[in-house]
């Protein structure tokens, strides 16, 4: 970890801990300056621990500097509660953005803290982890342990831990409601794990929460009764909001999303239920964040939610090291310096992002967006109620700005099931009639299990799993694998747009040039498309994008940014 803001490349995993005052260490020396600076920058991307008073606190807590013989430092929280330390009361460091680390690495520990952070262990249970990840679980627990300092089960304690601060100080459920929506087995073992983490007890860290709201002070969250709920998630500065809301206007799909000039709004499906989502931008350019409020059919969704929405505005990016690494290259400075902080937009739901791409190809955006409200219309599920309005109702006018309720363009379906396209879509679906197999053999597949799709999943067997179905090819496999894993280092340049942007910045057009010269933005290609992507959107905005060459002919190509 540098203290720097020059790029991080992978590496090899680093220790869970490094050795308490080791301050020949680099590691160690390079993380104890970024703490004893303060910096922000580190927050969410290692913890502190003091030995003394036995806390753990994130990089920029304002707490006195502690010796370096008195710390060590962890890559989580759990492994920092197995070492017997306590959460820091004054500077929560569970309320700060998550670590890029498991974005950029794509080893089975990554994969195991993505799902973890899905809530895959609440739902499925460690054995269900190792399953999904194709190891026992003595060998996952065991790479855990020597990588990130905790086993599957702590890591999800604490995870489950953060849930339940986040529904104490966020809303006025019962501690009995909190305990179980948190996923914690019993009353019992949901006090006894918030005691032990926050050392205080569940009613006295909500009554803690409140003494602050009533003293001015904003808490990381804040809420409205019953299931909808309202959240703050900070995001690494700079941060391209702005950016993120206009990819996301432009492809939204009717009945589905809408967006406003600061919000974003839609359904989706969630493990337990469906749940609609309010986003707009807030905080500062220092320290900016999304204010989110949710309807959830069931509060044990929270923490997938969170990851989800996390994971779609790509909040946890490391940006003033992408930045940094990016501009070295000076065609690529100008577009930095007019865009910090761009991200790479995530994704919600796998499948329908892959049905998105699909249905993109060599159409135009808006061309891509009619045929997808045209497949919602006509197949999606309706969300029951009116969740806009029982909102409304429940908590009086919003605290945050969002598209006016009575709109009738409020969203009010759900993007259809693989099952449904698989059964229904060959008579809705219009186009080439190669493109039309291919989107119902895939939803075929995604709906037999013959296909999976999820955040626990490596580039190179995803890649392997998509180009292994007739009609995908690279692009496609590469586009979902940088929106549904994150993955920041892909540069498709078989893209048509992304080449006309590329060569709008003085950078070579032809993509075998293209690929040899990104090499020098490795690790962080995936953003680097994004500028070059930005750059051909600004010269010819309603353009048909991505057609992929030869190749696209054959539903190998797709248009990008779907």
């Amino acid at each position: 970890m540098s203290t720097t803001s020059g790029p991080r490349t992978p590496a090899a995993p680093p220790p869970a801990a490094s050795a308490r005052g080791s301050v020949d260490d680099p590691v160690f020396a390079e993380r104890y300056r970024a703490m004893s600076s303060r910096d922000a920058r580190f927050d969410g991307q290692f913890i502190t621990g003091v030995h003394s008073t036995g806390i753990y606190c994130r990089p920029s807590c304002p707490a006195m500097t502690p010796k370096p013989s008195n710390v060590s430092f962890y890559l989580t929280a759990a492994a920092a509660h197995e070492a017997g330390l306590r959460a820091c009361k004054r500077c929560l460091p569970d309320a700060v953005p998550g670590s890029p680390d498991w974005n950029i690495r794509d080893d089975l520990a990554a994969r195991a803290m993505r799902l973890i952070g899905d809530g895959t262990v609440e739902r499925e249970g460690v054995p269900g982890l190792a399953h999904r990840l194709g190891y026992t679980a003595r060998h996952l627990t065991r790479v855990l342990v020597a990588e990130v300092g905790a086993s599957p089960l702590a890591l999800a304690r604490a995870h489950r831990a953060q849930t339940a601060r986040v529904l104490l100080t966020g809303t006025d459920l019962s501690i009995t409601d909190v305990a179980f929506a948190a996923g914690f087995g019993s009353v019992r073992q949901f006090n006894d794990t918030i005691t032990a983490v926050y050392e205080r007890t569940p009613s006295a860290l909500r009554a803690g929460a409140r003494v602050a709201d009533r003293a001015g002070t904003p808490g990381d969250d804040a809420a409205m009764p019953g299931s909808a709920i309202r959240l703050l998630l900070p995001a690494r500065a700079p941060f391209d909001g702005p950016g993120l809301l206009g990819f996301l206007r432009q492809r939204a799909v009717a009945g589905v999303e809408r967006c406003t000039t600061d919000g974003y709004e839609r359904t989706l499906r969630l493990p337990h239920g469906s749940a609609t989502l309010w986003v707009t931008l807030t905080g500062t350019s220092a320290a900016p964040a999304l204010a989110c409020e949710a309807r959830l059919d069931s509060l044990a969704d929270l923490a997938p939610l969170v990851s989800r929405v996390r994971r779609l505005f790509d909040l946890d990016a490391d940006a003033q090291a992408i930045d940094t690494a990016l501009a070295d290259d000076p065609a690529l400075a100008g577009s930095v310096r007019t865009t910090a902080g761009m991200r790479v937009p995530g994704s919600l739901d796998p499948e329908e992002t892959l049905f998105r791409a699909l249905l993109g190809q060599q159409v135009s955006v808006a061309s891509a967006r009619t045929a997808l409200g045209r497949l919602t219309s006509a197949l999606g599920d309706r969300i029951a109620g009116d969740p806009a309005g029982e909102t409304a109702a429940a908590s009086g006018a919003p605290e945050h700005p969002r598209p006016e309720q009575a709109d009738s363009t409020a969203p009010t379906l759900l993007f259809p099931t693989a099952a449904r396209i698989a059964a229904d879509g060959r008579e809705m679906l219009r186009g080439p009639a190669a493109r039309i197999d291919t989107i119902v053999r895939v939803a075929e597949a995604l709906a037999t299990g013959e296909l999976v799709l999820d955040v626990g999943e490596s580039r190179a067997d995803l890649t392997a799993r998509l180009t292994a179905l007739r009609g995908i090819g690279p692009w496609t496999a590469g586009y979902v694998a940088m929106r549904v894993l994150g993955s920041p280092d892909i540069l498709l340049t078989s893209d048509l747009a992304l080449r006309q942007g590329a060569e709008r910045l003085g950078l070579p057009a032809r993509a075998a040039d293209l690929a040899a010269h990104g090499s020098r933005w490795a690790p962080w290609r995936s953003y680097a498309g994004m500028h070059l992507w930005r750059s051909a959107a600004a010269a010819t905005p309603q353009k048909p994008e991505g057609t992929a060459g030869p190749r696209a002919a054959s539903g190998n190509g797709a248009a990008p940014l779907r």
